[in-house]
């Protein structure tokens, strides 16, 4: 009689302990889509991005199956903890996309008199940038954590949505094929952004571009505005000689000039002061992570925790932002009231789609 090794023993009871560990997890992930699809009226659409993200889990599983012991119940119980906490995640911001879904479903003029996203001329997703390593697509705010973001990309590699060199410089020339492309990114990858109160984030872009020295831009914009609205004839050519001379753009000025009619008929807003709803387009764009400004550091953990980054990134930490209403008084209570109703106007769509509340102490006499 011919015994066999010990390691072939071992290997032959590896086999049906590794089927059987790998059946239960597929039996756990199959039973939480089950009890997803079955929450549908509950859920809204937030279980099929759920799902998604099951599967990603489920890939990652499969990927990383030689180095995890599925034999053992802690791998299983690993596995279904992760589903529990991005569950527990999107329950708590499906509010926020719902009052997207319903603001945008009231008032039609905020999809831009477009269907879906197909619709719009290519260079407006110029503010979403994808990462295909990981699956996201992100639309930048300026003045939104955007510094934060472009430090994480410098290990997350992102590139811009609708050029990357030569490959899409060949679906350029194939159009047919370039849209499956955009149409497969759109429809698969994790889509997010980050918003700031309106009001909040114009204090920031206007101490950003006109209270520093920025020689660029105070040529392109700050002369047009002092020369305008600040009733200089002749403005100096430079930065350096107007801050030395103390000549500034004043906050005053600077909402004059945004809520001028004749501005936007010259150019396009700038895109440090232009409307979040304008640069992202989230009434046509189905975006799966809506994130605030005001709660930055929870939505990114929350974030990076639902893509299964949060031990790859680390997310600098921020500064808290202000948005009470005596730190909004003290800069928008100089402006005559006029001034202040035709901002609001124009900054409007931003604030009822994010849920940001009306500012009406500012808006009354």
């Amino acid at each position: 009689i011919v015994s066999s090794s010990p390691s072939r023993k071992t290997a032959m009871m590896r086999k049906p302990m590794l089927l059987f560990g790998t059946s239960g997890v597929a039996f756990v992930i199959f039973l939480f889509i089950y009890q997803l699809e079955n929450s549908r009226d509950r859920r809204g659409t937030m279980h099929v991005w759920s799902i998604f993200v099951i599967k990603q889990n489920w890939l990652w599983l499969f990927k990383y199956r030689k180095s995890l012991n599925l034999c053992q119940p802690a791998a299983v119980f690993r596995s279904f903890s992760v589903f529990v906490v991005v569950e527990r995640i999107l329950k708590l911001h499906e509010p926020r996309k719902a009052l997207l879904r319903e603001t945008c479903l009231k008032n039609k003029m905020y999809s831009e008199g477009k269907e879906n996203w197909e619709d719009m001329p290519v260079h407006e997703l110029d503010f979403l940038v994808v990462d295909d390593n990981h699956g996201i697509i992100y639309c930048f705010v300026p003045k939104v954590a955007c510094t934060n973001w472009k430090r994480v990309m410098v290990d997350c590699p992102f590139l811009s949505f609708h050029s990357q060199h030569l490959f899409m410089y060949f679906l350029s020339r194939h159009s047919s094929l370039r849209i499956v492309v955009l149409q497969a990114r759109m429809k698969h990858y994790t889509k997010f952004l980050f918003v700031r109160n309106p009001f909040v984030r114009l204090i920031s872009a206007f101490r950003d571009k006109f209270q520093k020295r920025n020689n660029l831009f105070y040529r392109s914009t700050s002369r047009h505005i002092l020369k305008k609205y600040g009733n200089i004839s002749d403005p100096p050519a430079s930065v350096d000689e107007a801050f030395d001379s103390g000549l500034h753009v004043s906050f005053s000025n600077f909402i004059q000039f945004l809520v001028d009619p004749e501005t936007e008929k010259d150019e396009p807003f700038e895109p440090h002061w232009k409307q979040m709803h304008r640069l992202c387009h989230p009434c046509l764009i189905d975006y799966n992570f809506i994130g605030h400004q005001e709660t930055l550091q929870m939505d990114v953990e929350h974030l990076l925790t639902i893509l299964n980054l949060e031990n790859d990134i680390t997310f600098p930490t921020s500064y808290e932002n202000i948005s009470t209403l005596d730190y909004l008084s003290n800069w928008f209570g100089v402006l005559p009231l006029e001034d202040r109703r035709k901002l609001y106007k124009i900054y409007e769509p931003d604030f009822e789609l994010f849920g940001y509340p009306k500012p009406e102490e500012l808006l009354q006499d």
